[in-house]
């Protein structure tokens, strides 16, 4: 079992790593465990460890937050039911603060609505209690597999963060394509993992930059929900209204009339397609 590192001392320092075992290789990648459940804790931090994540523990919102704070990290696990400051006011503050560092919601069955606002407040991803600890760990790899430039991936894959759940475009199917794609005034350079519209960077999560990626590589084509939650997320089954909340984010960032777009379509009854400018308007 994982030792508890809340227990005593500084709170920066005493949240420390888990159990400070590494039986994988040192990787660049660092998570933060926000969970007041020991027990929860202790098992996340153990499997992310053993997949060579370095990793750091809060048991509140408070302390979340100043960790952030204090060493950004690649990627929270955050509960939504905290004390004190409770999880949908935390992932609205760390996107606000840290707008590019994934979150996934650690969720309950029964928090379907909360579920919804973690994602419309900016959470990346959900795992719903009771979860498989091997499961969120792939969810967290895929997630940093997609947030992670081109000339990442290949450290990526060498130390096998990403490497055991890739998911959407491959690492040769990425080298293969060009490194920027533009849509009149927006222009996504996958490189320096960065999406301009109008000379304006926008400040996208992990996942909407991975969904904008895929619409301006399948211009015209319609995607329905399951499909995106298959390519995009890397998903066999799960609630497609992660999708609808994604794509209504991402909306509100590409659209100049998110409420009566012109690019992210829906195509009713069937799904979504991204129209791309006429060149006299490109």
């Amino acid at each position: 079992m994982v030792s508890d590192p809340l227990r005593g001392g500084d709170p920066i320092a005493r949240a420390g790593r888990g159990s400070g075992v590494r039986p994988y290789p040192r990787t660049m990648s660092s998570a933060l465990v926000v969970d007041d459940d020991p027990t929860v804790g202790d098992v996340v931090s153990a499997y992310l460890e053993r997949a060579g994540f370095e990793v750091r523990r809060a048991a509140d919102g408070v302390l979340a937050l100043a960790l952030a704070a204090a060493a950004t990290p690649d990627v929270v696990i955050l509960d939504l039911m905290l004390p004190g400051i409770g999880g949908l006011e935390v992932c609205r503050r760390l996107r606000r603060d840290h707008p590019r560092v994934p979150v996934v919601m650690l969720t309950a069955l029964g928090e379907e609505e909360d579920r919804i606002l973690g994602l419309e407040v900016g959470a990346d991803d959900y795992v719903t209690k009771p979860f498989s600890p091997r499961e969120l760990v792939l969810r967290v790899q895929a997630i940093l597999r997609r947030a992670a430039p081109p000339e990442s991936e290949a450290l990526s894959d060498a130390t096998g963060v990403g490497a055991q759940h890739g998911t959407g475009h491959g690492t040769e199917a990425g080298a293969a394509r060009s490194q920027v794609s533009a849509d009149g005034d927006l222009v996504l350079d996958r490189r320096a993992h960065v999406v301009m519209r109008g000379g304006t960077e926008l400040a996208l999560t992990a996942r909407e930059f991975a969904l904008l990626d895929w619409f301006l590589e399948h211009p015209g084509e319609v995607h329905r929900r399951d499909d995106l939650m298959r390519t995009v997320w890397g998903w066999e089954f799960g609630d497609e209204s992660t999708v609808t909340v994604h794509v209504r984010r991402l909306r509100e960032k590409v659209e100049v009339e998110p409420s009566a777009p012109s690019r992210l379509v829906t195509v009713f009854g069937v799904g979504y397609r991204w129209d791309a400018l006429p060149p006299d308007r490109a």
